[in-house]
């Protein structure tokens, strides 16, 4: 399987302790304080920036687009953020948090924006991002897989962190979100409002949260005056094989049917 070197600074990054690993596996989700140090996140917040100023903004036609911004990819274009999607310490820290996991394969990297609601005078300011599922929409086999969301900056509740159906990741795969209006995951079962929902999140800059691909996530539109700037890295058991099943990413690329994932794309991340 082809290992892509991680180039650029070392990323000062803590190990999960085990009591985040519990609360991870039995909540689907869990919050990370202080995963990583704030002097590299005020240079990736500064990156962020300088990137975010050169990008054209996209016409918010999609579902997902009315809810955030993404500058995809963005370990591809920036040695800072590929440092950290590769850092060893997070592969192994996403192997400990799954279980039954020897090994993981990056699936992407995200730059998320979410501007304040109505922050302009056609109030075109992103709105909530509905409850749903990553999962469904995967052309893996299985769902080992998990969501690092770190914030580049403070995220106050209000501003828009995520928040969690506890334990709806023993659920299964629940279906598509983002397809048409009133899709979200709470409206297709509403059963799901009977489980416990997480509170909302007061995050600092280097704090993190971690979810499984089937546990139900969103969060709400952002009330403050300054845009939610976080970093995504997505990583699945690279045991995982891949399906055939239509998606975006992997559509061109090649992959044979019931085969792993051993593209460039999808580098394997050694643990530390």
């Amino acid at each position: 399987m082809p290992v892509l070197e991680s180039p650029g600074p070392a990323v000062p990054v803590r190990d999960v302790t085990d009591d985040e690993i519990v609360f991870f596996r039995a909540n689907g989700w869990a919050r990370l304080p202080a995963l990583v140090v704030p002097e590299f996140v005020t240079d990736l917040r500064d990156r962020a920036l300088t990137r975010l100023r050169g990008r054209e903004e996209r016409p918010r036609t999609s579902y997902v687009d009315r809810a955030f911004g993404q500058d995809r990819d963005i370990a591809e274009h920036d040695e800072a953020f590929r440092a950290l999607a590769l850092s060893p310490r997070i592969a192994r820290n996403a192997v400990r948090l799954m279980t039954g996991v020897e090994a993981v394969r990056l699936q992407v990297t995200n730059l998320l924006v979410k501007e304040p609601a109505g922050s302009d005078e056609h109030g075109d300011g992103h709105g909530a991002t509905v409850f749903h599922q990553d999962f469904p929409w995967m052309p893996m086999d299985r769902s080992a897989m998990l969501t690092v969301w770190l914030a580049l900056a403070d995220v106050p509740a209000d501003m828009g962190s995520l928040r969690f159906y506890n334990r709806s990741h023993l659920h299964g795969t629940l279906g598509r979100s983002f397809v048409r209006d009133g899709d979200d995951a709470p409206s297709q079962h509403p059963w799901l409002t009977a489980l416990e929902l997480s509170p909302p999140l007061d995050l600092a800059a280097g704090d993190a949260t971690v979810h499984s691909s089937l546990v139900v996530h969103g969060a709400p539109a952002n009330r403050r005056d300054e845009p939610r700037l976080s970093f995504t890295a997505t990583y699945f058991d690279a045991a995982a094989l891949y399906t055939g099943a239509p998606y975006g990413q992997t559509d061109d690329l090649g992959l044979e049917v019931n085969r792993p994932f051993e593209h460039p794309r999808f580098p394997l991340v050694p643990a530390a």
